[in-house]
């Protein structure tokens, strides 16, 4: 009885050189590369589409929402102006600042700098203002407004930090090496495992 022969990368792996490949087998080996390359680069226009979306609609709601909500505050005060003018670039700063350290640990294989306290602090008090200003630059209040404050800030909060990630030529590299660990057994890796 003859032995099954495998296939995909494990039939060319076992394969010694100068030996005969059957074109099936070539097909397959190059679709899957093929493939691979596909998802990523859908990977890539995915996280490029959350950035293109979220990050403008983000911002532009931030300085909105951050005006209307100095308003609220006495014609003299100085502080009128510092929701608009101070909130939308510690928005970028914090979240560009904690993707970035975040995709350095990495593609570094290191630990995830996302268990230090500086980074999750300085992303809770992004959310937190931009959800506050969401919330309190509305006459009347309401649950509604809160949960659609906490959606553009989330859309935009993401879009931001994964902007490292997005332009970085080193993403395929880290796709393929996270999935082949995934293969090899080393078990479900998450964001926050490197």
């Amino acid at each position: 009885m003859a032995e099954p022969t495998p296939s995909g990368e494990g039939a060319l792996a076992a394969l010694e050189p100068g030996q005969y490949v059957p074109l099936d087998l070539m097909i397959e080996g190059e679709g899957q590369g093929m493939s691979e390359r596909r998802a990523l680069r859908e990977l890539r226009i995915l996280m490029w589409v959350v950035i293109a979306v979220g990050v403008p609609v983000y911002l532009v709601w931030l300085v909105q929402v951050g005006y209307l909500t100095g308003q609220q505050l006495p014609r003299g005060d100085v502080a009128r102006w510092a929701p608009p003018v101070l909130l939308p670039p510690v928005a970028v700063l914090f979240c560009v600042m904690a993707g970035w350290t975040w995709w350095l640990s990495v593609v570094a294989r290191s630990g995830s700098p996302l268990r230090e306290r500086w980074i999750v602090a300085s992303l809770v008090f992004v959310a937190v203002g931009s959800v506050f200003c969401g919330v309190t630059s509305v006459d009347d209040p309401s649950v509604s407004v809160g949960l659609l404050s906490a959606a553009v800030t989330g859309l935009g909060m993401i879009g931001l930090f994964f902007i490292p990630a997005a332009a970085s030529r080193q993403l395929p590299d880290v796709v393929r090496r996270r999935a082949a660990e995934r293969r090899a057994g080393a078990g479900p890796a998450g964001l926050d495992d490197a």
